[in-house]
């Protein structure tokens, strides 16, 4: 495998680029520059770490940026049937510049708060693109112009995908086995609008759909209830010291982490910045499109009072009502991690991890070595895709939020909407990735 002659992950918010790779025989030419599409794959990650934003609205977040980046750079070496622009880039435009002006323009546009770090951020990188100033001189400006005309369509398409709308408030109802909300808040269903949202590329949302969860009577709902019961309470718990650190670490935002595996991997790797572009944009999308279905899916089973969609925090003190006889109430009850507004099932996190996952690997062998970081918890160092997997999901029952089934049942919509996407969008014109 080629080497780096240096480590560095990419641009951070600080403004240090990329290091340059060695030029080997079997890397492809793209490849033999600093990758653009790594670099503001990084910003991306650590703007969603500097905005703090909310789990459930990053994916659509990547996956605008990385369409954009994607389609910009597509238009000009058209190796990839396309996420939305149709158009051909003028002739003679840097691929380089045209996926850091897309990169820069969705995240200009999305983060306003960020403006002014992005535009340091911008200059710098194009200023290290004073190679590509071919054409006459005209290289890196036609593509610039090109990746924010890209950039600015993706936005404007985004615009109009149903996020944004109003939408009456939903709480639930109190029928038994029903979500309804949950301490401490005690709100609606937070972030519904994904549940109206548009896919990016699923033909339609309710075509994945996870099934209906386990019925409240049944020997699968008395294992989930006894194993949340017994390894997600506060205090008392069953959980081991790593599990309970486990279960903290994988509360935090499923985007940063994936893309943060994504990234490291990628470089591990040594991908070009073709074959970049498209793994950001189909992890991202995957991502996004999971979330939308997974959040059509809580709502639609939230709203139906035969299904069981309420959670532990909820069941666990009212079970001497559910008819189960595998079940006993604890009044005093509660989760290690507080749980979020909205219906237990289908899950949001292991939907997140089955499809990122899922993508990672049609693309690279389980052992990979990358290292996660949140804002407020010890970095964690996997060797491992499937063990990543699998913490994440665990951690959802760890931390009181989720039942195994829900855990396993999501996990295997979200590598199902994975594999779709990875399957029929951003399909090589050459017959190969």
């Amino acid at each position: 495998m080629p080497h780096h002659t240096c480590s560095t992950i990419g641009a951070v918010l600080i403004g240090v680029l990329a290091c340059t790779p060695v030029a080997t025989a079997d890397r492809p030419a793209d490849s033999l520059v600093a990758n653009q599409a790594l670099e503001w794959n990084q910003i991306f990650i650590d703007t969603l770490i500097a905005t703090n934003t909310a789990n459930a609205f990053s994916q659509r977040l990547g996956a605008i940026v990385h369409s954009a980046m994607f389609d910009a750079y597509n238009g000009i070496e058209r190796r990839y049937t396309r996420i939305h622009e149709e158009r051909t880039a003028p002739r003679g435009a840097s691929r380089r510049a045209a996926v850091v002006a897309a990169a820069y323009t969705t995240l200009a546009q999305l983060f306003p708060t960020r403006q002014a770090d992005l535009e340091l951020i911008y200059s710098a990188s194009l200023a290290a693109l004073s190679d590509d100033d071919g054409n006459g001189g005209r290289s890196r400006e036609l593509g610039v112009a090109w990746g924010m005309e890209v950039a600015l369509g993706i936005l404007a398409w985004r615009s109009t995908d149903g996020f944004g709308e109003p939408y009456p408030s939903f709480s639930g109802g109190t029928t038994v086995g029903q979500w309804r909300p949950t301490p401490p808040a005690f709100g609606p269903m937070s972030a519904q609008g994904l549940a109206f949202t548009a896919a990016f590329v699923l033909p339609s949302l309710a075509q994945f759909d996870p099934g209906p969860p386990r019925g409240l009577t049944s020997a699968t709902y008395g294992e989930d209830f006894d194993a949340v019961k017994a390894l997600g309470r506060r205090i008392g718990s069953t959980r081991t010291a790593d599990q309970t650190a486990l279960a903290v670490f994988w509360e935090g935002n499923a985007s940063v982490h994936w893309n943060q595996a994504a990234n490291q991997i990628a470089r591990a790797n040594d991908l070009s910045l073709s074959e970049s572009v498209r793994l950001l944009a189909v992890l991202n999308v995957a991502m996004a499109d999971t979330a939308f279905a997974t959040w059509r899916a809580k709502r639609h089973y939230g709203a139906d009072a035969s299904e069981v969609t309420w959670r532990p925090v909820t069941a666990i003190p009212l079970a001497d009502s559910d008819g189960n006889p595998a079940t006993s109430a604890d009044a005093d009850w509660l989760p290690l991690v507080n749980t979020p507004s909205h219906p237990e099932f289908p899950a949001g996190h292991p939907s997140q991890n089955g499809a990122a996952a899922t993508v990672l690997l049609s693309y690279f062998d389980d052992a990979q070595t990358f290292t996660l970081t949140t804002s407020t918890q010890p970095s964690r160092t996997y060797t491992s895709i499937s063990k990543a997997r699998a913490d994440g999901n665990d951690a959802r029952v760890w931390g009181g939020m989720h039942y195994p089934s829900t855990v396993r049942a999501s996990d295997g919509n979200g590598e199902a909407i994975a594999r779709y996407v990875n399957e029929y969008a951003m399909q090589s014109v050459h017959g190969s990735h």
